[in-house]
């Protein structure tokens, strides 16, 4: 079954453009498009997309906005938000992640890399270019109290899990994890489902602020 695109974008040359590239794939296929954040909105709402491709800067509701407005929404199940930006530092990349936005590409990355975006988004995992991530963790860095008090949800974590939620801050694949920590990558996965569900998180995305936020992980 194909995976499903809404893509959100005031410009209508990136619409047609990612709607020709995605199209042309077997396994996408772009079910709407919206020139607005108010019409992105409807769109998914009557949609249920897979994954929203959601232009950062639009008219009506911006990105962030409109992203906020569908998490408020409870859409079940509920879209993956991938940001487009054409700056790879933008102010919108904190507040977006923690909205529940599944990761942030670039307008001008290269074809394939939009098309493995979208599958990687829609299969459950982030996506976060390392400028971005840098970008994310400074954020935090700057927002967070001097002396931090760690979530009570962290308690609940087993010392695997909490040792793998250390690891995807960091920023590692299911199967770098794995490697690390010399596991299969399928006990690493179930381990990641573990994290996200005692700690009420929608994805990785989440989790890497979360930690961050928590002092599991400490910069630099």
């Amino acid at each position: 079954m194909a995976l499903t695109v809404v893509i959100a974008d005031d410009q209508a040359m990136v619409r047609e453009g990612f709607g020709a590239l995605l199209t042309a794939q077997p396994d996408i296929a772009v079910t709407g498009h919206a020139a607005d954040g108010r019409a992105a909105v409807e769109e998914v709402v009557r949609l249920r997309p897979d994954v929203v491709l959601m232009d950062v800067r639009m008219p009506q509701l911006n990105g962030l906005e409109a992203t906020a407005e569908l998490m408020r929404r409870r859409l079940d199940p509920a879209p993956r938000v991938l940001m487009l930006t054409t700056f790879d530092i933008d102010e919108y990349v904190y507040e977006a992640l923690r909205l529940g936005a599944s990761g942030f590409m670039l307008k001008d990355a290269p074809a394939e890399e939009l098309v493995r975006a979208v599958r990687v988004v829609a299969a459950g995992e982030s996506l976060l270019a390392p400028s971005v991530t840098r970008r994310l963790i400074e954020e935090v860095t700057r927002r967070r109290p001097a002396h931090v008090r760690g979530d009570r949800r962290l308690e609940s974590l087993t010392a695997r899990e909490r040792e793998v939620l250390e690891l995807i801050a960091t920023g590692l694949s299911n199967t770098e994890i794995a490697d690390r920590l010399f596991l299969a990558e399928q006990t690493v996965k179930t381990h990641v489902g573990k994290v996200l569900a005692k700690l009420a998180l929608r994805d990785r995305a989440q989790a890497v602020v979360f930690a961050y936020e928590n002092g599991v992980v400490t910069p630099g």
